[in-house]
């Protein structure tokens, strides 16, 4: 299986163009697609739906948003009804395979006084895969904070290491006249984590790196499928700014320790130019 992760920008890329289809043209091929910055309702994309374009560039994809912010923009009448329009701005997940179930993961934040704040979420689903259903979360993390970052990844892992006990979306789903959607013990958590590597929120996330041992895979923490694999560069990197000239190591595809003998391949697809963020691919081998 194919996975990709791409922070879409509302749809603009390096050159300032707005344009869907080349952010969907490179990442045919995926057979699980997260997006983080997907927006409706947003002036500077020309009030753009991007969960209905998406949705329309992938026919054949089961598909499922998490808007964690959403506000009213402006509001009109017409013939009598109420019509409002709400900026929101969210995380997405296309699969060629069903979405059986999704929860939207609202992350812990802190208001901030001069600088942009907004909250962050984590949308998780759950994917009848080949093979059997595995988690899939596509995450955008706070922007400006390390302490904020480092709230939001303690509550990210307790939420995707105790799944099981929580039941996901839904138990007991017979009483709706609908089956209980399956309970994977595996995951991947792709997305914008806002931190570099080794940054301290990293470390939270994987755990220490142990002088002899480097990072075994084990319990309670994520795998970076990128380092595990050695497949990041040292000049590596997932964003670039507006002028060109700073470059980070942003994105990210952790995957449970279940899934790391699966990993296949990484990599970060520098010739893509749909946003100021490059895509992150991860494949998985059969079971």
């Amino acid at each position: 299986m194919k996975f990709v992760s791409y922070n879409i920008q509302y749809g603009f890329g390096q050159d300032g163009r707005f344009d869907p289809v080349r952010i969907a043209e490179s990442i045919r091929g995926a057979d699980v697609i997260a997006l983080q910055e997907v927006t409706r309702g947003y002036s500077r994309n020309g009030y753009a739906d991007l969960v209905e374009t998406f949705s329309a560039l992938f026919p054949d994809y089961f598909a499922a948003f998490g808007p964690a912010c959403d506000v009213l923009v402006d509001h009109t009448t017409i013939e009598g009804r109420l019509h409002e329009r709400r900026f929101q701005f969210g995380n997405m997940v296309l699969s060629r395979y069903p979405i059986r179930a999704s929860r939207n993961l609202l992350l812990p934040r802190n208001r901030t006084f001069d600088k942009l704040n907004l909250q962050r979420g984590a949308l998780e689903t759950v994917i009848d895969a080949p093979g059997g259903a595995l988690r899939v979360y596509s995450v955008h993390l706070d922007h400006v904070s390390p302490d904020e970052r480092l709230a939001q990844i303690a509550f990210l892992k307790e939420r995707a290491c105790h799944f099981i006990n929580e039941g996901g979306a839904l138990t007991g789903a017979v009483e709706f006249a609908v089956s209980d959607p399956p309970l994977p013990a595996e995951f991947l958590i792709m997305g914008d984590f806002n931190m570099q590597p080794e940054s301290p929120e990293y470390v939270a996330m994987v755990g220490r790196n142990d002088a002899y041992y480097g990072r075994a895979p084990r319990a309670g923490y994520a795998t970076d499928a990128e380092a595990h694999l050695k497949a990041r560069p040292a000049d590596g990197y997932s964003w670039i700014s507006e002028d060109g000239w700073r470059r980070m190591h942003l994105d990210y595809c952790f995957v449970s320790g279940g899934l790391v003998h699966r990993l296949k391949a990484c990599r970060v697809d520098n010739s893509a130019r749909g946003s100021d963020h490059f895509p992150v691919w991860v494949e998985l081998a059969g079971t």
